[in-house]
């Protein structure tokens, strides 16, 4: 009895090895902890107080003419790919909503558009040093549907429940739809640069401070880092002025936003300027650093200039009376040593005279 039985026992036992695993039921695969918030919005008010699950929302939005608002927070390609199904997205918005490091920018497809934001947070650190990180920077991309909006950050910085907070006090602004969630983000964004960069110029002011010091450091690496960070802080300024302008122009844009997209832009135009004369504030401080690391090395040069010259003088004496010659003057009187002590006493000092008031020493 047990041999027949136990073919089929192996075969079942390889068919269950082969057999290709079945896809995880729907609602459960992804990461369920990349969402953060979602929530229907209704006339300028969110509807119930807690969560609510994204197919349900999204089943609510469509039916009564209201919004979503989903916030996810670096989904892997299970879960935007379950958000893609409900939501409709197009599968290259999938693929660029899973990776982050995204330049700032915008674009329509279909009905779906996509504004890439950066986020920047200013590092809190005692002293500037050759490692220290100033500012840490992140992303957000917000996709903007007819009756949705998705916001997927990417870092730890930015994150957007203060936002969602602040819009939904504001009914006014919420009422005009999905693009009120891109206003808010952006605002944020704006915000955010302005405040990195009132504590960068307080970090520029110190190290002016130090490198016009009467008395200074030698080290001028944090010089460089700060002025590397101030370079990631310029990659999510300056490049976003082209997609805020880009959106003013967009015809979905309701016209109830518009003033405040504007109010955006000037805002961001602010911060780069900020940005733009911090980089020549920094340009013209290491220049002045390295002038001076310059100038201390010439005026190093001249005082080993100085002493050689002047310790040549008794090596120069020395020398020539240690040829052994057997007629030279004073060299058998009783004061020739002390002669010549004094000679060579009184030329170092004239030297070393004359140097001081060049300026050598």
């Amino acid at each position: 009895m047990v041999g027949p039985r136990l073919p089929s026992a192996i075969s079942r036992l390889l068919e269950n090895l082969t057999r290709p695993e079945a896809p995880p039921p729907a609602g459960r695969h992804g990461n369920p902890d990349a969402v953060v918030d979602c929530a229907v919005y209704t006339n300028g008010a969110r509807r119930g107080a807690g969560q609510m699950p994204y197919p349900e929302a999204a089943r609510l939005a469509r039916r009564r003419g209201s919004f979503v608002w989903l916030g996810l927070h670096e989904p892997d390609r299970a879960t935007m790919a379950a958000v893609a199904d409900v939501f409709g997205l197009h599968e290259l918005l999938v693929e660029q909503a899973v990776s982050g490091g995204h330049r700032p920018g915008v674009e329509t497809l279909g009905e779906v558009t996509r504004l890439v934001l950066r986020t920047a947070r200013y590092v809190e650190h005692d002293q500037l040093t050759a490692t220290s990180e100033v500012v840490e920077t992140g992303d957000v991309t917000v996709l903007i549907g007819p009756w949705f909006a998705i916001t997927v950050r990417h870092g730890p910085v930015g994150p957007l429940w203060a936002v969602r907070r602040e819009l939904e006090q504001r009914p006014e602004v919420l009422r005009l739809g999905p693009w009120s969630v891109a206003y808010a983000v952006g605002s944020r964004m704006v915000d955010s640069y302005l405040e990195v960069s009132e504590h960068v110029q307080h970090d520029l002011e110190r190290i002016e401070e130090e490198t016009f010091a009467t008395v200074r450091s030698a080290e001028f690496a944090h010089i460089y880092q700060l002025k590397r960070e101030l370079v990631e802080f310029k990659r999510a300024v300056l490049p976003l002025a082209e997609p805020l302008s880009r959106l003013l122009e967009m015809r979905e844009l309701p016209a109830g936003l518009r003033p405040y997209l504007a109010d955006v832009r000037g805002r961001l135009a602010r911060a780069a300027d900020r940005v733009a004369g911090f980089d020549d504030l920094l340009n013209s401080v290491l220049q002045a650093r390295l002038a001076q690391i310059s100038v201390d090395q010439n005026h190093d040069m001249r005082k080993i200039a100085s002493w050689a010259a002047i310790a040549a003088v008794p090596t120069v004496i020395a020398g020539i009376f240690g040829m052994n010659f057997e007629v030279m003057p004073g060299l058998r009187s009783p004061y020739g040593f002390a002669a010549t002590i004094i000679a060579m006493v009184l030329i170092g000092g004239v030297l070393h005279w004359r140097f001081q008031r060049a300026g050598w020493l």
